[in-house]
Formats: structure tokens, C-alpha cells, sequence
């Protein structure tokens, strides 16, 4: 990596403020396949800024990620959705593994929070659990997320 191309980061990163929305929701669609259900600004430049220094520099290690996630699990005031875990809450690129019928499958969590298989995007870990088996299960027990009842890992 030279200095010119941490400066053109840099640069890229300095105008998102200035940018009027219009520029911003276009810079959005060259880097995500839909948009937020979230308008608003901060949360659109910081995902932005996020995603170009990403692409610049690579994602963090999944271990790194993988503490982060817990970490601020561990000490948000934000309630999760009633029996949902935050191990349920999976950062994108993150690949669920499981083998099933002699066949090894490969889930991938997309950026915007969708779960990717085989080329096919299901919305739920559930629903593309349910493609793979031809019946309805607990998507994050299919997948070893959860264990038992209501149980964590």
C-alpha cells in the first residue's frame, strides 16, 4: 500500500460529510445491493466509511469481529428481540458451515444483513435451513448457533 492510495482513503473519507444525500445514496449503491431501512445521515456515512476503508484494507479477522460482536452484546442497553440470541447476530461475511444429507453447505451473512447460499439470498438463517433440509427448523440450532431449548453455546 503506498501513501498516495492511504490518501486518497483519507480524501474519500474527509468529503462524506460534505457530500449532499443525493451523492451519498449514490456512493450507497456502488457499495450495497439495497438500502437501509435506517435514513439516517451519521448511520449512512459511517457504514460508507466503514465499507471503503474495507475494501482498501481488508475486513477485520473474524476473531477480532467475533470479540467486538460479543463485547458490545455483552455491554449494550439495547434489548434483543424476545428468544433471539446475540449469537444470532452475525457480522456480514461471516460463513456458516454444516454438513447435511453427505453434503457440506456454506451460509455467508451478506452486508446487508442477508444470508447467502448457493447463490440464492434467504432472509433468515431459518428459511435457508429450511431449503436445505425440505423442513421447518430453528435456523441458528441447525446452523450450532443455539443448543437445546432457548439454550446458548
Amino acid at each position: 500500500m503506498t501513501d498516495t492510495h492511504n490518501g486518497s482513503i483519507s480524501a474519500q473519507l474527509a468529503t462524506l460529510p460534505s457530500l449532499p444525500m443525493p451523492e451519498l445514496w449514490a456512493l450507497w449503491d456502488q457499495h450495497f445491493p439495497r438500502r437501509p431501512s435506517h435514513r439516517n445521515r451519521n448511520y449512512v456515512e459511517s457504514r460508507l466509511a466503514y465499507r471503503i476503508q474495507e475494501l482498501a484494507h481488508g475486513a477485520l479477522p473474524t476473531n477480532i469481529r467475533k470479540m467486538l460482536v460479543e463485547a458490545g452484546a455483552k455491554h449494550s442497553k439495547i434489548k434483543t428481540a424476545a428468544g433471539r440470541s446475540t449469537q444470532t447476530l452475525l457480522m456480514p461475511g461471516t460463513t456458516l458451515i454444516r454438513e447435511w444429507d453427505e453434503r457440506e453447505y456454506r451460509v455467508t451473512v451478506t452486508p446487508d444483513g442477508l444470508y447467502a447460499l448457493d447463490g440464492q439470498v434467504f432472509r433468515s438463517l431459518s428459511a435457508a435451513a429450511r431449503h436445505i433440509t425440505g423442513t421447518q427448523w430453528n435456523g441458528p440450532k441447525f446452523f450450532g448457533l443455539r443448543s437445546g431449548k432457548g439454550a446458548q453455546q
